[in-house]
């Protein structure tokens, strides 16, 4: 399948979606009816977390709250309050003299949730493999045939939502939520990597690596879905190398 599907020719940039941010980065956010000033900034916080985590607003690029009230249609408050909510959540940065910017993706950041991810998730899909569940299997296997129909066309969006089940069909069968719960908050850093990592090929490949992880749980072999995770989320940081050379102004130096 793998061979396969990279003969799709693909017409993909290294940012892929975002044309139009290019020419309006503030276009992605939607105008918002009134409300109380509690729920205003809900709303506007959840819109910029969005347009951030799928790099409408890139790493690195400063924030005009002006036209950010213009486009949503709130005053500068909300906007402000949301904004101290995305600095405390890492995701924005406040520069003394100069205003706030999309906070720049730091690679050592990265290799810490990842590490993280590594160690609850490769314990995981261990366990997985002993239980050979059946339920979990078919669940599985229905996934993977949804990611191969949009991984073909380069659906990033549709295949990040289906890749964030995958993991989470494999963690709701070990049940064990504390785990779940510390995995998600690496998998929510981790976003804006996976997000610039979403080229069509790359969709292609962690396909690829999410069957060897599939085949290995349907053999029962322990060993191997724990080696096939691991494997997996390597690829991550390994690409996001490639990545910093490639476009060294969305990476914290």
């Amino acid at each position: 399948m793998l061979a396969c599907l990279l003969k799709i020719k693909h017409a993909v940039s290294f940012l892929p979606d975002v044309s139009s941010a290019v020419r309006n980065p503030y276009v992605a956010l939607q105008k918002v009816s009134g409300g109380e000033r509690g729920s205003l900034t809900d709303t506007v916080e959840q819109a910029l977390r969005e347009a951030i985590v799928t790099l409408a607003l890139e790493p690195g690029m400063m924030i005009d709250k002006m036209a950010i009230c213009e486009r949503m249609g709130v005053s500068r408050f909300p906007v402000s309050a949301a904004l101290a909510r995305l600095a405390h959540a890492g995701l924005v940065e406040v520069l003394p003299q100069r205003g706030t910017r999309v906070k720049p993706i730091a690679l050592d950041d990265i290799r810490q949730h990842l590490f993280i991810r590594s160690a609850l998730e490769v314990e995981t899909v261990r366990g997985v493999a002993l239980m050979r569940d059946r339920a979990t299997i078919d669940a599985l296997a229905e996934n993977l045939s949804q990611q191969s129909k949009v991984a073909g066309n380069g659906q990033r969006l549709a295949f990040h939502k289906l890749d964030l089940v995958f993991h989470e069909i494999l963690l709701d069968a070990v049940n064990l939520p504390r785990v779940k719960e510390i995995v998600a908050v690496s998998r929510n850093a981790l976003d804006r990597a996976r997000q610039l990592l979403a080229s069509p090929e790359r969709l292609v490949h962690t396909l690829d690596e999410h069957e060897r992880i599939f085949e290995a749980i349907c053999a029962g072999n322990a060993d191997a879905a724990a080696k096939a995770m691991h494997e997996h989320l390597d690829q991550v940081v390994a690409e996001l190398h490639r990545s910093a050379k490639e476009r060294p102004d969305l990476f914290a130096s």
